[in-house]
């Protein structure tokens, strides 16, 4: 989705971005060996409320080989071990919205952790008006491929729209032979996953994150509660079932669920035994580069 330079809307998420680096940054520094997940996740969504935004989805706490759509259930008493562990995190003032993502290496793989980030340098210094998202991946795959890891594939950075959090255009994290030209004003997340592993991730049996399909007449009486909290505070945009505040959310989401009134994002993984890292921010494209809104400033 593309924004006008000179609008309400464009403030909108630069004030998104804004928030989302300084609570990313301090969320980041209390990952440590036997602090709870929970914890961790709990600080960055309260923070980002202080200072005036709202969680765009749940913030994701992704170990080893998990890539994303893990985060905390309720009462979740896991703690940090020496991992690699990935927090993405997202923000949004009026649905306008930012989402960022980066690694905290406990597992003594420095140069893994590394990778995604030099990736998504060398594809933020190529952005500008006219670059085809295939060039973007080529950048990316060329790094990690010098680091002697491979792209996750499957996964690709993404645009942002109103109350949306993934919209076209996709930018891929490797070369591909056609790409959507980017233009002036178009917001985009751009995230690069990095792996020792094959390359693919498939989906899991944890499903922590759900969100509205469709609105629909529901019998039930805590799934009806569920849904009412679900259209008014998070609309189209992921959640958790630790948000809700009906009791016996898990079967609320259960048959919400069978009548396709939410779906649900399973945690996406790389094969056991094996470490996905992460960077990402979100840049808007300006008429001589790109204005990342979530660098801190």
């Amino acid at each position: 989705m593309s924004v006008d330079l000179t609008d309400e809307q464009y403030e909108k998420h630069r004030e998104a971005g804004e928030i989302l680096a300084q609570v990313r940054e301090e969320a980041a520094d209390r990952v440590e060996v036997g602090v709870e997940h929970l914890e961790v996740a709990a600080f960055a969504e309260d923070r980002i409320r202080e200072l005036g935004g709202e969680p765009a989805f749940p913030v994701n706490i992704s170990i080893d080989e998990e890539a994303a759509h893990a985060t905390p259930e309720p009462g979740d008493d896991a703690t940090f071990g020496e991992e690699m562990i990935n927090l993405d995190i997202g923000v949004h003032v009026d649905g306008w919205l930012a989402d960022t993502a980066v690694t905290v290496d406990l597992s003594g793989t420095p140069e893994l952790a590394e990778a995604p980030a030099e990736a998504l340098d060398a594809a933020l210094d190529i952005i500008e008006p006219g670059v085809e998202t295939g060039e973007i991946g080529a950048e990316i795959e060329d790094v990690i491929d010098g680091y002697g890891y491979n792209p996750v594939v499957n996964l690709t950075g993404h645009g942002l729209g109103h109350w949306e959090q993934h919209t076209e255009p996709n930018i891929p994290n490797r070369a591909v032979q056609q790409g959507i030209e980017l233009e002036v004003g178009d917001v985009v997340a751009i995230e690069p996953f990095v792996t020792d592993g094959g390359g693919k991730v498939s989906e899991g049996s944890d499903e922590e994150i759900y969100a509205l399909e469709q609105e629909a007449s529901v019998r039930n009486r805590q799934a009806r509660e569920a849904l009412e909290q679900i259209v008014e505070e998070f609309k189209t945009l992921p959640f958790a079932r630790r948000w809700l505040d009906t009791s016996r959310a898990k079967m609320a989401l259960r048959r919400l669920e069978q009548q396709n009134v939410v779906h649900g994002y399973p945690v996406l993984k790389e094969q056991d035994g094996f470490l996905v890292s992460q960077k990402e921010h979100t840049i808007i494209v300006t008429e001589d580069g790109c204005e990342v809104t979530t660098r801190n400033r």
